[in-house]
């Protein structure tokens, strides 16, 4: 039952792109249509999970014995750069469509300070490891879910009468943050 709340909390209530503010650059920037915002929320999920499972071990049995956990931002970023590589090549291979879709953005998942952040969370909290990559796991399923309702709502917004100060961007910003404060309210939940 904690595996589950925790999965939901890290899902829902503490989202990383809502309550966190982290991958703001891929949320905004690709959430123009859903083929493309499907397809980088499963690599997003992948990378997350994936970067989970090495950067966890990686820490306690590496970094810490050895004394070095300083280096643990430069190791992370070395994992992830590495993990996105490989999932850029999985899908240029076998989606090629997808591939074009996504376009300058798959590759920023390395840079994509979401990733990053749950894999420094991950380290800087007591948990065990099953619980590293329960938050990992719902981080990424939050960060596909928001990027997904963000882009059904931005292209009904798109055939609306939006006023003209308010186009593009900045009514994306205006759903984003109404999107957080609704979020916000699921905090007494969990």
């Amino acid at each position: 039952m904690n595996l589950l709340a925790l999965l939901i909390s890290s899902m829902l209530v503490n989202n990383i792109v809502l309550m966190q503010f982290l991958g703001l650059c891929s949320f905004f920037g690709v959430s123009t249509k859903m083929k493309s915002v499907v397809g980088m929320g499963l690599a997003v999920i992948v990378v997350i999970f994936l970067s989970a499972v090495i950067t966890f071990p990686l820490y306690h049995y590496v970094l810490v014995p050895l004394n070095i956990r300083y280096i643990d931002t430069i190791a992370f970023i070395l994992v992830i750069a590495s993990l996105v590589q490989l999932t850029e090549l999985v899908i240029k291979r076998f989606s090629q469509s997808l591939y074009k879709a996504l376009g300058v953005y798959l590759p920023l998942i390395a840079t994509n300070c979401a990733v990053l952040g749950v894999a420094l969370t991950n380290v800087a909290n007591p948990q065990s490891y099953v619980e590293a990559l329960t938050f990992a796991l719902g981080s990424g399923l939050g960060y596909a879910f928001i990027i997904i309702t963000f882009t059904a709502i931005r292209m009904r917004l798109d055939s609306q009468p939006v006023p003209k100060a308010l186009k593009g961007m900045p009514i994306a910003m205006v759903t984003a943050g109404l999107m957080a404060m609704a979020f916000m309210g699921l905090a007494g939940i969990i």
